[in-house]
């Protein structure tokens, strides 16, 4: 699915209830796993320790920080959307986020997004988008939920 760009809310709210698209697919590295850990502080072993993932957790590999793949979000949503004509756009809420899955080591994930609804307040757009985190070749998402933005137009 290709890029989708909006103007306008106008044109943002004519997308309301509607799939807005699906990103690539990303492969998660124990590279990444371990930089997310230094800079977050959290260096359990599940994630950072391949030899001891490998023998002694339930998953048989080192397996990403949930944090990691929610961070993510920012990177594949402007893979699905492109929002033009703004003065400011602003993280305002993650709701009945779940961790459904584990993702392991070199697993590839995408994000699927609907927008499920856009009210204006004022001139800003409140967004509420239904996001999910699939895993190649696994049927259950790794986590699924609601992320808000508020879009500021010019």
């Amino acid at each position: 699915m290709s890029q989708l760009t909006i103007r306008s809310l106008a044109e943002l709210l004519q997308h309301e209830g509607q799939e807005l698209g699906i990103s690539d697919y990303f492969t998660i590295t124990q590279e990444q796993i371990n930089q997310f850990a230094a800079a977050t502080l959290d260096h359990q072993w599940i994630h950072v320790d391949a030899e001891r993932a490998k023998t002694e957790s339930p998953f048989g590999a080192p397996i990403a920080h949930g944090y990691l793949t929610v961070s993510l979000l920012p990177y594949f949503w402007n893979q699905i959307i492109a929002i033009e004509n703004l003065k400011l756009q602003v993280n305002y809420e993650i709701e009945q986020l779940r961790f459904n899955q584990p993702v392991l080591v070199d697993s590839q994930v995408r994000l699927y997004a609907k927008l499920l609804s856009v009210k204006d307040l004022r001139g800003v757009a409140k967004a509420r988008i239904e996001v999910k985190m699939e895993i190649k070749g696994q049927k259950k998402p790794a986590y699924n939920g609601v992320i808000t933005f508020l879009y500021h137009f010019m």
